[in-house]
């Protein structure tokens, strides 16, 4: 039979009868059931799909891709400039640096670890390792009440990274171009 009569068959045989036909069980293999399927539980549900898995080295390779899309610092460093002159490569970094800076600048907020002047005395609010790197004369104890401060170190206040990419591996497709 074709679909559109069987439908129609099914349709008012449940409308007039409350049941399916026989003919029509059978064609699609189907059983009598009497009552409905009771309902899964919450427990049976379907899993759910898994969140694709998200590494530290997918962020760290989205920034070095911006990086090298907006300044090329990619191709900066992994140039050979051993027999580039002084001036050559200070034009190359200046351009490269004041894009890789626009990126930083658009995509993160950093701020100081410690905001103060380097080369001055500075006291030490705490003396833990991820947030200050002692140098010089550490005592054994491995805290300091203060000392000259080097560097002011970098944190991150904000991140604003756009969604990544479907390929994360790729820091830069090649360029072709076709004449």
């Amino acid at each position: 039979m074709s679909r559109i009569v069987l439908a129609f068959k099914a349709f008012f045989s449940i409308l007039f009868k409350n049941a399916v036909p026989d003919d029509l069980l059978k064609t699609y293999g189907l059983t009598k059931g009497g009552a409905l399927p009771a309902k899964p539980s919450p427990a049976a549900k379907a899993p759910e799909a898994k969140a694709p898995e998200v590494k530290t080295s997918d962020g760290a390779l989205q920034v070095l891709a911006i990086l090298q899309r907006d300044g090329r610092l990619v191709d900066l460093l992994l140039e050979d400039i051993s027999g580039a002159e002084d001036e050559q490569i200070g034009a190359a970094f200046r351009t490269v640096q004041e894009q890789c800076r626009e990126s930083l600048q658009k995509y993160f907020r950093l701020a100081p670890v410690i905001d103060g002047v380097e080369g001055s005395y500075t006291k030490l609010d705490t003396n833990d390792p991820a947030t200050v790197k002692l140098l010089g004369n550490v005592p054994a104890t491995g805290k300091a009440q203060g000392g000259i401060l080097r560097h002011k170190g970098w944190r991150a206040e904000r991140v604003d990274l756009p969604k990544p990419p479907q390929k994360v591996d790729v820091i830069a497709p090649a360029e072709v171009e076709i004449e």
